[in-house]
């Protein structure tokens, strides 16, 4: 039939049979070298990416996004994609191709700046190719595995200054920085000639512009536990090669709001080259330390303006500052200042270049979840209860001894002492019966995502790790009787993702994890758990735990959950001394790659 309209000079004309072979032939092995480009070139990988790309991208479509939810929240058999390799770092709160669009005032475009859920793709961050279980601690204060962070750039801009260096498979820490080459430790053996480093009358600091955080990592041996900060930018992964080290850190700026800590929790603040402009718009900056530094407590700032060239009149601004609050002069030696301060009000108002005010009596100076910075004192009268450096207990006995913020709670002391007790008592059967790696080398880097009166915490007194207690924001704020009893914590609201890198946790702790995303008031959920879990699998490390405290039917949710990110779940009964419906969920992320 294929030949009736033909003319007869073209019927059965061998040369175009042959033609017609030759383009068959072409493309059969066409097709067979375009499997092997895709099967075994990069090429093959990027295009695969790509695809995956494309496949996210559908993915964050509000309708799909939704059914995909509901569909692993009610049990069907759900895997949730992996993200695009490129996606290895990702902080959803802090990408600097959407914020670099936003205001650069007050560094306001370098904050926290979170997409809503349902702009974003559903999908499980991969870990970096060549990921190993990371070195565990005391051994990683001084390395780290290159391959977990191939990232050379303060290697190679900061390694003269004693920062962090590249030998073979590992970053190496010699322990210094930009004002301390020789190293940390020489560094706060100059401080303790000013400063009582040791005795346990200083506990709680807070390292602001920290770089890699040798500064507290050294200052452990001290038994001071340091919050180390800084910002994303363009040194590369300051937090993440500290929290790799077992260092505590967070990823913060200090731009146009208060940082998410209470009224006086640090008997330390320290800057270090930190380039933070204290005496701007007002002096906000400066009151903004104030407001942080515990009455009593040591403001220590290292570098520019401190008798620096050029920069005269920066630094006769800090001193009358400083001044203005009655702030006590100890030391200044060399480009290093230290100041005290004082322990009352007594001091403003009075008058001062700057026009430096005491807030309101109505102000509530620990509210600090999105609050913009204010140009007014903090009151230390604001806050009730004798919590200065010298009246606070010293440490370790800080840690056991009632609060004197526990208060805030109708009967917070004895709430505080049940809770203590409870915890004990939880922990000891988390370590005995449901083996969970806690006391071991293997857990360094812990955190508590509903902490209340950090009982969890203290009750790891005795191991290898810090905790980082997290307060959430529409829950009593108990964060300020955290910070007295000698532990350190962060405000966060879990319907939003965590300032912290990918991988950067060994364990995470969360008691009624479903109270996390329901609204206090009315009961309903604000966000859901399918979000939640998969925020929690980006923090946690490959092999790292997951322990989850709730009642029956949501630990089955949370289960149901924990097979579509991947993880390794057993559900436990709780320990026989506890009162209530409760479970224990127990999970390990899986090491996988892309």
């Amino acid at each position: 039939m294929g030949h009736v309209n033909l003319p007869a000079s073209k019927r059965n004309n061998p040369a175009r049979q042959w033609r017609l072979l030759d383009l068959i032939s072409a493309a059969f092995f066409g097709l067979v070298f375009l499997f092997f480009v895709l099967v075994f070139t990069p090429l093959g990988d990027s295009l695969a990416a790509s695809g995956r790309q494309t496949l996210l991208q559908s993915g964050s479509d509000p309708r799909q996004r939704q059914r995909l939810v509901a569909a692993i929240e009610t049990g069907q058999s759900r895997v949730i994609e992996a993200c695009p390799a490129d996606a290895v770092n990702h902080m959803p709160c802090e990408d600097p191709r959407l914020n670099s669009q936003l205001s650069r005032d007050m560094n306001y475009y370098r904050e926290r700046h979170c997409p809503p859920p349902e702009n974003t793709p559903l999908c499980l961050i991969p870990p970096p190719n060549g990921y190993k279980i990371s070195v565990q601690w005391p051994e990683s204060l001084h390395k780290i595995w290159h391959s977990n962070m191939p990232h050379n750039k303060i290697a190679d801009r900061k390694g003269h200054q004693g920062w962090m260096k590249l030998e073979g498979p590992h970053f190496i820490f010699p322990g210094g920085g930009t004002m301390f080459p020789d190293g940390a430790e020489q560094y706060i053996e100059k401080l303790g000639q000013y400063i009582p480093m040791n005795g346990g009358g200083l506990r709680t600091a807070l390292d602001m512009g920290c770089g890699v955080a040798s500064f507290g990592g050294y200052l452990l041996s001290q038994n001071i536990l340091t919050m180390s900060f800084a910002p994303r930018d363009s040194h590369k992964s300051q937090i993440q090669f500290a929290l790799e080290r077992g260092i505590p850190a967070f990823v913060a700026m200090l731009g146009t709001r208060r940082l998410p800590f209470p009224a006086f929790g640090f008997d330390l603040v320290h800057c270090s080259r930190c380039l933070i402009p204290f005496t701007a718009y007002n002096a906000t900056y400066f009151i903004e330390v104030d407001r942080l530094l515990r009455p009593g407590g040591y403001l220590v700032i290292s570098g520019p303006p401190v008798q620096w060239p050029k920069q005269d009149k920066e630094w006769s601004d800090l001193q009358a500052v400083a001044r203005a609050l009655c702030y006590e002069l100890i030391a200044v030696d060399g480009n290093t200042v230290i100041w005290k301060k004082p322990t009352g009000d007594m001091c403003l108002p009075n008058q001062n270049e700057f026009g430096l005010e005491l807030c309101d009596e109505s102000d509530d100076p620990s509210l600090a979840w999105y609050f913009k910075l204010k140009k007014c004192v903090s009151r230390t009268s604001s806050v009730k209860g004798e919590y200065a450096i010298g009246m606070i207990p010293k440490w370790p006995e800080r840690l056991t001894a009632p609060p004197p913020r526990s208060t805030i709670l109708k009967n917070g002391a004895d709430i505080y002492e049940a809770d203590t007790r409870r915890w004990l008592r939880r922990v000891t059967h988390y370590k005995n019966s449901l083996n969970i790696k806690l006391g071991t080398s293997a857990v360094r880097n812990v955190m508590d995502m509903n902490a209340f009166f950090g009982g969890f915490a203290a009750a790891l007194k005795s191991d290898p790790v810090w905790v980082m207690n997290v307060v959430p924001a529409r829950k009593p704020s108990t964060l300020d009787v955290i910070f007295d009893r000698g532990l350190i914590g962060v405000y966060h609201d879990w319907c939003e993702p965590f300032s912290t890198y990918p991988r950067t946790y060994d364990l995470i702790h969360v008691a009624s994890i479903e109270s996390l995303i329901k609204d206090p008031a009315s009961g309903k959920s604000r966000c859901n758990l399918v979000d939640l879990m998969v925020e929690i699998d980006r923090i946690l490390r490959p092999e790292g735990t997951i322990v989850v405290r709730d009642t029956p039917e949501v630990i089955d949710k949370v289960a149901r959950i924990a097979h579509a990110v991947r993880w390794r779940p057993t559900i436990y009964d709780k320990e026989p001394e506890s009162h209530g419906r409760e479970k224990i969920l127990v999970a390990t992320k899986t090491l996988w790659q892309l």
